[in-house]
């Protein structure tokens, strides 16, 4: 071998090297719902237009996502380089200076394509602070051939008492047939979610103008009493147990009536999955004619923390994972139903996406859910199935265990209440809310 053979493949294996050195690896933390699965069996994509960025996983249960998340860009643990958060931590972590500002992301990504309740729940102070992957709202999924069945029809904008009278005609406990499922399983993005929305509606709020607590009023008792109502007579058995997953799964078996929940669950009741897929109806969210429904706003969105040491690399996933050219990705797949939704204008414009059953009735909950004024009486906060204050996360969570608490009849409504009351005002006046 010659001299300058030697030197050229030192040369070549030098280059080899340092491309593989120069290889990012990022971590991305991520929930484990049925949207997050399909992108991770979509990698191939971005492994074939990235192929010097690695991408590992940590997919976790709502719940155990949250803390894990909140403990690491808290500590600046620095062990994900891309979270998936929500509408929440957004706009608290992008004020500590926790994320990074998307607000470079590549002009063709179209920043402006992104609805603008969506986009404005994601931005403090000018800057996007993380990308949305889907935006849902809630409402109504039911069972046409029961309402069918029970002479009943669904009204597009039905009131909490069109669902009760749904629910009892479409209860057969002897066929495992429960007339409705809601989230039962405690937790300030679980059943909270769903409860304080719902409150809403009932003319609730979680705090009067000068932060003191409203869980002795009227209202609240009100919201309690319907849903233990609803669920006890109605509902499937070991509720309290039963977030969005269980509830998903019990629909697609064909043993829920109804079911309120998140808007994203739409392409999972018909799809491939679903034993009912043909026979499912959408409508919005109740109300009491208070004008306020019980749907939320919500979007789950790629962030990355200040910590990360790989912050071009989480970008360029972020661009990949949310952009345009992914949704007509999942459509090429999985079809129009099977894409994210929620989340940029030019979706709900496309014709083939208008086709989908759920388009519009998605696109209409969303644009009814108004996060900065979300109760019936003024509030100091905002948020609509949340309060944006760091407390709401502990405080959320300890009134979804009383309140799970009383739907597995283990304390009654009035009691856990009265707990809840306490135990917010306790924590309002040490955190220097209540003077």
């Amino acid at each position: 071998m010659t001299l300058t053979t030697r030197a050229l493949l030192g040369a070549t294996a030098a280059v080899c090297l340092s491309s593989w050195a120069m290889a990012d690896t990022i971590t991305v933390a991520t929930v484990n719902n049925g949207d997050m699965v399909r992108m991770q069996g979509l990698m191939d994509d971005f492994k074939a237009k990235h192929p010097d960025i690695d991408v590992q996983w940590v997919t976790l249960e709502e719940n155990v996502l949250r803390q894990n998340v909140t403990t690491d860009i808290a500590t600046g643990g620095g062990q994900y380089d891309v979270l998936t958060i929500g509408t929440y931590e957004v706009p608290i972590w992008g004020k500590q200076g926790w994320l990074v500002s998307l607000n470079d992301l590549p002009e063709s990504y179209d920043v402006n394509d992104l609805l603008p309740a969506i986009r404005g729940g994601l931005t403090v102070d000018g800057n996007l602070f993380a990308a949305p992957f889907y935006g849902e709202s809630s409402m109504v999924m039911y069972r046409k051939d029961l309402m069918e069945a029970a002479g009943l029809t669904m009204p597009e904008a039905p009131t909490w008492a069109d669902i009760e009278k749904a629910a009892a005609a479409m209860t057969d406990k002897s066929k495992e047939q429960y007339g409705i499922c809601l989230r039962g399983k405690a937790g300030w993005g679980e059943n909270m979610a769903f409860l304080t929305a719902m409150s809403n509606s009932y003319g609730a709020r979680w705090f009067d103008e000068n932060w003191k607590p409203q869980f002795d009023q009227p209202e609240w008792k009100a919201t309690l009493d319907a849903y233990l109502n609803l669920m006890n007579n109605y509902g499937p058995p070991g509720a309290s147990n039963n977030g969005f997953n269980e509830n998903l799964t019990l629909f697609q078996q064909g043993k829920c009536g109804m079911w309120i929940d998140a808007t994203v669950a739409a392409s999972f009741v018909t799809g491939k999955d679903s034993t009912v897929a043909d026979k499912v109806g959408f409508a919005l969210a109740p109300d009491n004619g208070l004008g306020k429904r019980g749907n939320w706003l919500w979007a789950w969105s790629l962030a990355i923390p200040t910590s990360s040491k790989h912050q071009e690399a989480a970008k360029t996933f972020i661009d990949w994972a949310t952009n345009k050219d992914y949704l007509a990705l999942v459509a090429s797949k999985e079809g129009w139903a099977n894409v994210p939704p929620g989340t940029r204008t030019s979706l709900y414009e496309n014709p083939e996406y208008a086709k989908v059953p759920f388009a519009k009735m998605t696109l209409d909950s969303i644009n009814a859910a108004d996060p900065t004024h979300p109760t019936v009486k003024p509030v100091p906060y905002v948020g609509v199935q949340f309060v944006a204050i760091p407390e709401f996360q502990g405080l959320g969570t300890t009134v979804g265990e009383l309140f799970s608490a009383a739907l597995a009849g283990q304390k009654s409504a009035d009691d856990a209440l009265a707990e809840a009351q306490a135990a917010v005002t306790d924590e309002m006046t040490s955190a220097g809310y209540i003077k």
